[in-house]
């Protein structure tokens, strides 16, 4: 009897380890949600304004702003889709041997490569917002 349990809390700590990657997931994908939406909140007062070429520009940004943002959401959700899969595999006692443990490696490997990239893409969005911020400051210098 108390070997099943051992075997049990052992099994429900190796879970925790892809649930904590899961629970960051979700936060970034948190994150980029409320980014997107800055950017849609943007893009709606520039479509406003008088059209000149420093406003197209910015709204040629933001249009890359948000595709590599979109790319970085694919990558998460993805990752968080392969971290769910890790944790059913820990979970599946009847899958078990060297298929089962090959999987789990992909599936939650997979999911750290994933959350690596998502995060690339985030850092390559984030430098194209300093880049937005600069110009618009520069807009605003040339307007007063």
């Amino acid at each position: 009897m108390t070997h099943d349990l051992e075997a049990a809390a052992h099994m429900v700590q190796l879970a925790l380890t892809p649930v904590f990657l899961l629970s960051a997931t979700a936060t970034l994908l948190n994150v980029f949600a409320a980014r997107l939406a800055r950017i849609a909140d943007r893009v709606h007062s520039l479509s406003h304004e008088n059209p000149d070429p420093t406003r197209d520009q910015l709204l040629g940004m933001l249009r890359q702003r948000s595709r590599v943002l979109e790319i970085a959401v694919t990558l998460s959700a993805l990752s968080g889709g392969l971290t769910c899969v890790a944790v059913l595999l820990l979970f599946l006692d009847e899958v078990r041997g060297t298929a089962a443990a090959q999987l789990l490696f992909i599936s939650f490997g997979g999911a750290i490569v994933l959350t690596m990239a998502a995060l690339a893409a985030f850092v390559t969005e984030v430098l194209l917002a300093a880049r937005v911020i600069r110009l618009t400051v520069d807009r605003h210098a040339r307007t007063t």
